[in-house]
Formats: structure tokens, C-alpha cells, sequence
């Protein structure tokens, strides 16, 4: 019995959807009655695997309908449907074409569908999410600030420094107030807090964008966050190893976390004081730092035991 794939391409109005094999395709709207159409056409074929595209969050409603009518769902990543849409020659973009190439992609790579964090962690999410926004914009703010001379824009600067920092600091009590009202969210915060170089920023981050930490192995968790490194290779030749991909809010806190760790943990100051001795590039060794740490965390996680040094 052949596996069925179903990708949908979702706008702001309407779900396109395409099935393979077969090349089934049909549209309903972005709406309530929509998507139970979806769902009752969704069970009918049973699929293996019900794929959607990141789309700046027109897709939460989707993923969490599909997914609480217990379908197989997987939010897949954009840019990697795109150049797969490149290496196949698909060059036409309309929107029931997208919603085949998505289907394809996902009959390709079969991603691996993960449960939807409840509502609560998307709140958390979101609120991390709003945090890391007004910091970008006061630091936005302060690079200005530091470019104008003149008095009234100054002033104009300062007072929306003001309301950016007012904001910020009632973000963070609500932040707060959301992570230590849940026993089980403190809980994993004081874990991860136990280890140096982690604060109460990356641990929040961690809980709210990444809770498959914890639940998976080394490998697979420092791949979700895109830092398992990968290497282009051709015939004899052989080129530098990268990173990327993954969830880029995590990688950034966990690059602080790392920034912090190679001062302050004896132990990860350590390994990076040996990368950089046997001659590796010190970016190279932070990000093996930060690598180190994800997995050191996961394992804190997994085993429910705060950090101790050796």
C-alpha cells in the first residue's frame, strides 16, 4: 500500500492542498468551516504524512487543527522547499504549484512529524518571541541615538527609548510570573540555570522554542537547532564544514550561552582552551562550545540532575 503525502500551501484566505501519489488537489478557505472540509478530507485519505510550510504564522491555526484531529503533521521550512523547488526545475510559483512542491519535498525527505507545543509553551514562545523583538529595537534605538546630533530628534530617540524600556521590563515580569507559576517549567529552569553561562533568558528560550530538549539524542538535538556540522565534499575534493538551518533563536541564545561559558564554566573553558591550543579558529571552537552545551543540557534535561562539576 503506497504512502500518502499531502502538502498544503496556506495564504491568509484560503489552503491549497495537493496529494501524492495521485496528484489529487483541491482548495478550501483559511476558516473555520474550511478546515473541518480539510480535516474530513484529510481522514479520508488517511496519509502518512500531512506537510505546510512556515508561513509567518498563517499556518498555527492548520498545524494545530490537523494535529489536534490527531493527522500526522509536520511544519516544514521554507527555504528548503524552495531549493528543492530549484533542484527539481520547478520554476512556476502559484500557489496550487507550491502546495505539489511541498508534497513532494516531504515524499523525499519524510520529515519526522513532532507533537505542537501545547498552548501554554506558545504563549511562553511568543512572549520570548515579543522580548527578543524590543531588544532588537532598542538596540535599533541606542545605534541612532549614537548618529544624531540634532536636539529634537534626541529627544524624540530618548522618549522611545523610555516606552521600549517600560515595555521590556514588564515583558520580563510577565515572563516570569508565567515560568515560575508553572512547577514543572521552574523545575526544568532551575536544571538549566544550574549549569554557568546560563541565565534565565536562555533558559526560557529553551523551554519555549526548543522542548524536545530532553527527549531526543546528542546528535539530534544539536541538528533542530542547526549546530550539527555538515561538509561540502566533491570526488577528492573537500570543503570547509558548516552549520546552519535549524531554529536560529535558539542557536543565537546558545551562542551566548557559550560566549559566557568559555569564561566561566571550567569545564567548557577548558575544551575551548584546547580547540584554540590545537590550532582550531576560535569561532570554530565556540561554536563547538555551543555545541557541547546543547548537549549538555539535553542530558541535564534527560536525566532530571542539575549540573555538577567534576
Amino acid at each position: 500500500m503506497e504512502n500518502i503525502i499531502a502538502g498544503i500551501d496556506v495564504s491568509k484566505d484560503r489552503l491549497d492542498v495537493a496529494v501524492r501519489p495521485g496528484g489529487e488537489a483541491f482548495i478550501v478557505e483559511r476558516n473555520a468551516a474550511g478546515l473541518d472540509v480539510l480535516v474530513a478530507r484529510l481522514r479520508e485519505l488517511s496519509p502518512y504524512l500531512v506537510a505546510l510550510e512556515a508561513t509567518g504564522g498563517f499556518e498555527t491555526v492548520v498545524a494545530a487543527t490537523l494535529a489536534g484531529a490527531a493527522l500526522p503533521v509536520v511544519v516544514v521550512n521554507p527555504a528548503q522547499v524552495r531549493a528543492f523547488a530549484k533542484a527539481i526545475g520547478q520554476r512556476a510559483k502559484t500557489d496550487p504549484i507550491d502546495a505539489g512542491v511541498i508534497a513532494h519535498f516531504a515524499e523525499a525527505t519524510r520529515p519526522e512529524p513532532r507533537p505542537l507545543p501545547d498552548e501554554a509553551t506558545q504563549l511562553l514562545a511568543d512572549m520570548v518571541t515579543r522580548r527578543r523583538q524590543i531588544v532588537a529595537m532598542i538596540g535599533a534605538e541606542r545605534q541612532r541615538e549614537k548618529r544624531v546630533a540634532e536636539p529634537h530628534m534626541r529627544k524624540s530617540i530618548t522618549r522611545l527609548l523610555k516606552v521600549l524600556e517600560k515595555e521590556l521590563a514588564s515583558l520580563d515580569a510577565d515572563i516570569d510570573d508565567t515560568v515560575r507559576g508553572s512547577p514543572a517549567w521552574r523545575d526544568k529552569e532551575d536544571l538549566l540555570a544550574s549549569v554557568p553561562g546560563v541565565g534565565p533568558t536562555i533558559a526560557r528560550t529553551l523551554i519555549a522554542e526548543l522542548p524536545e530538549l530532553g527527549q531526543l539524542g546528542r546528535k539530534q538535538i544539536a541538528a533542530l537547532v542547526g549546530l550539527a556540522p555538515f561538509t561540502r565534499q566533491s570526488g577528492q575534493w573537500r570543503g570547509r564544514s558548516f552549520i546552519g538551518g535549524g531554529r536560529t533563536a535558539v542557536r543565537t541564545v546558545l551562542f551566548m550561552g557559550a560566549m559566557v561559558a568559555k569564561r566561566h564554566n571550567t569545564v567548557l573553558k577548558a575544551f575551548f582552551d584546547r580547540l584554540v591550543a590545537a590550532g582550531k579558529p576560535r569561532m570554530v571552537a565556540l561554536i563547538a562550545v555551543a555545541r557541547k552545551l546543547v548537549t549538555i543540557l539535553n542530558a541535564i534535561l534527560r536525566d532530571h540532575r542539575p549540573w555538577q562539576t567534576a
